[in-house]
């Protein structure tokens, strides 16, 4: 899968423009033409620096010096790549598209290329890496391009192997564009559902242009999500920095809804589920084991165990 949506698409999709991923899959739509195009253009180019730099920003290493070892799932032809360089970190970006790894070579970058379809996963042994990023890619693993390709399945591969890959503690934020609501959230939740703690940080929630969507997730113990950037968006191409502000997904397994600040800089930071915003506790199990019992279906006996929380598993 790509880092990149065509060039009408880098704005929230409206009903007349194709979302390339539903045009071809990556290694067509990106072909030998395609792929010079986009790492020639001055506004892909700009946008591919901002939301890398967001993204670097939200992984909140310390201000050390030490540079980091990043994965960038998705590199395409380098141009994130080349800001996390600037940037002074090490990386190595996989990608499925042959045509924008060439082009990649042909700039010479500085980090490593692999030709792999992250829909399988990452293949390097665990721990490797500080941190990973991804810059509008994660979108196309929702597509099923052929009969073997079952987007539930691809994502569980590419979380578990991504989760497994990071070192203890470290983070991923992936920006990606999703085709509406349910797709983020089946994005999110398959993040979640292998161990990731997170959620996501919707920059300029109110601007239909400017919206941007990070997938910010810790492989380990859970923390506050980040704030988003505000604002309508209307100076996003020269100042990614204004207005009213929101935090969407679940920061570990806290289980609330909580509401943070007043004023221009509130956010609300959404856990669990709409319906049970104060989540499942012991006596929503029971009572749901208690319905099952009546209905005739084999269910565990209640224990001193009923309704406790798992310790994380790695």
């Amino acid at each position: 899968a790509l880092p990149r949506l065509h060039a009408s698409s880098c704005r929230a999709a409206t009903p007349a423009m194709s979302r390339p991923e539903l045009t071809a899959p990556p290694q067509e739509f990106y072909n030998d033409t395609e792929a010079r195009k986009y790492t020639a253009s001055s506004r892909v180019i700009e946008i591919q620096d901002r939301l890398t730099e967001r993204a670097v920003e939200l992984l909140n290493f310390p201000r050390d010096g030490v540079p980091r070892l990043l994965l960038d799932v998705g590199c395409g032809s380098g141009l994130s790549g080349d800001r996390l360089t600037e940037l002074g970190h090490e990386w190595i970006g996989t990608d499925i598209s042959k045509s924008m790894l060439e082009v990649a070579q042909e700039r010479e970058v500085e980090g490593g290329l692999i030709h792999y379809d992250m829909g399988h996963g990452c293949p390097f042994r665990p721990g490797v890496f500080d941190g990973a990023i991804s810059i509008s890619a994660v979108q196309w693993l929702c597509n099923a391009d052929n009969s073997a390709h079952e987007p539930r399945r691809r994502l569980k591969a590419f979380f578990t192997q991504l989760y497994r890959c990071l070192r203890r503690g470290a983070k991923a934020v992936l920006q990606f564009y999703p085709d509406g609501a349910k797709q983020a959230e089946m994005i999110t939740t398959a993040a979640l559902r292998v161990g990731f703690s997170g959620g996501l940080v919707v920059d300029y929630p109110n601007s239909t242009r400017a919206k941007k969507y990070f997938l910010v997730l810790a492989a380990g113990p859970p923390e506050t999500l980040p704030t988003p950037r505000s604002g309508d968006g209307t100076e996003i191409d020269a100042d990614y920095d204004k207005g009213e502000v929101r935090v969407d997904g679940r920061s570990g397994g806290s289980n609330k809804r909580l509401k943070k600040g007043n004023g221009k800089h509130a956010r609300t930071v959404f856990v669990g589920s709409k319906r049970h915003p104060e989540g499942k506790g012991v006596a929503w199990i029971k009572k749901k084991k208690e319905q099952a019992r009546n209905r005739g279906k084999d269910t565990a006996r209640d224990s001193k165990y009923t309704g406790r929380k798992r310790k994380e598993r790695i």
